[in-house]
């Protein structure tokens, strides 16, 4: 059976975040990194509640141990409405929070630029002894998300480009699993198709571009939400608890990789997103070498890395580290979801590719 929910409200368009008056809240915690202090202030000032409080011990890689300690804040405080401003580590973060601390409240899920997918799933990656953890839960989900693209005005490009490969990863992974559903090949679709569109444009300062990016979160966030991902988000995983990489930029390095590697059996669905972003394709074999060439054009165009050693690893590290990464990678419960069963010989073969070793 094909199961689909989005319990969550979304409110969109510019002035959005007045919305959160309408929630009438008396006690309002918010959820930030701290460098966005100001932001917060206007998520106060729009909410209007009587007594306003605030959470900031969020790295930029959420821990288990923080949002612990942000489940205490709740329980002791007892807030109504909690809003989580910020990007993805904040999102995971008030989540976690939220489920953790049982209190009974109102999650608004308030991304700055874009929360990859994660202000409307019920999915949250925490790191936990050096290795980043996947919860899942419907308790987990955002009951408001709120896209303002106001909020996107000091976001920088190079961030948009990070979180665009972020999410054009999790689109094209959650449309390449033959098992899905016509829900789930709408969203991915749509959600890569607007983000292949927008991000250039996004990433150059225009507002409207980065509103569409916001748009482009959410849908594929949806798509995620039914099916899950694969070995691309495995192995960001494993290389960011490794080497601190972001999973937006491990993204640029991996997907041409992961295309390759997934072609025999996702191949006609990989054409199908190639036409769906314009970059053409009739055949499988046209399309699919038409979007991996083109993925790695963007890449260039936004000033991504191609390799590891371009990112700025030391490969005799890498080398080093290979078995760790691999365990990691076959760890992950996304590797489950991959089109092709995952091994420790691929694991190993993509590294060699990424590194530039074959």
């Amino acid at each position: 059976m094909e199961r689909f929910a989005c319990g969550a409200r979304i409110i969109s368009g510019a002035g959005a975040v007045g919305a959160l008056a309408e929630e009438r809240c008396s006690r309002l915690l918010v959820v930030m990194h701290a460098a966005d202090a100001a932001w917060g202030g206007k998520i106060r000032q729009a909410a209007g509640a009587a007594e306003t409080d605030c959470f900031d011990d969020i790295d930029r890689e959420p821990t288990v141990k923080q949002a612990v300690n942000g489940s205490q804040k709740i329980r002791q405080w007892k807030p109504d409405l909690v809003a989580a401003l910020g990007d993805r580590a904040v999102l995971d973060c008030a989540k976690a929070m939220v489920c953790f601390s049982g209190h009974p409240c109102t999650l608004a899920a308030v991304p700055m630029g874009v929360g990859c997918g994660s202000e409307i799933t019920g999915r949250v990656t925490l790191f936990h002894n050096g290795s980043r953890h996947l919860l899942c839960s419907d308790a987990m989900k955002a009951d408001l998300v709120i896209l303002d693209p106001e909020l996107a005005a000091d976001v920088k490009g190079e961030i948009w480009a990070e979180a665009g490969f972020e999410i054009l990863s999790a689109a094209l992974e959650a449309y390449a699993k033959p098992v899905g559903g016509m829900l789930r090949d709408i969203h991915a679709r749509e959600g890569f198709a607007a983000c292949w569109a927008a991000l250039p444009a996004a990433c150059a300062g225009n507002m409207a571009a980065a509103y569409r990016l916001q748009q482009a979160s959410v849908l594929t966030g949806m798509a995620v939400e039914q099916t899950g991902l694969g070995l691309c988000r495995a192995m960001e995983n494993s290389l960011g608890a490794v080497f601190g990489l972001s999973r937006g930029m491990a993204a640029g390095i991996l997907l041409p990789a992961i295309l390759n590697c997934n072609a025999h059996a996702a191949g006609r669905r990989y054409a199908s997103l190639s036409r769906a972003a314009g970059l053409g394709g009739s055949r499988e074999e046209l399309g699919l070498r038409n979007l991996r060439s083109g993925l790695i054009r963007l890449r260039q165009e936004l000033g991504l890395p191609g390799t590891l050693l371009k990112a700025g690893m030391d490969l005799q590290k890498v080398w080093n580290s290979s078995r760790r990464i691999t365990e990691l990678t076959l760890e992950d419960p996304e590797c489950r979801n991959n089109p092709v069963a995952v091994d420790d010989f691929i694991v190993r073969r993509i590294l060699d590719a990424i590194t530039g070793r074959i």
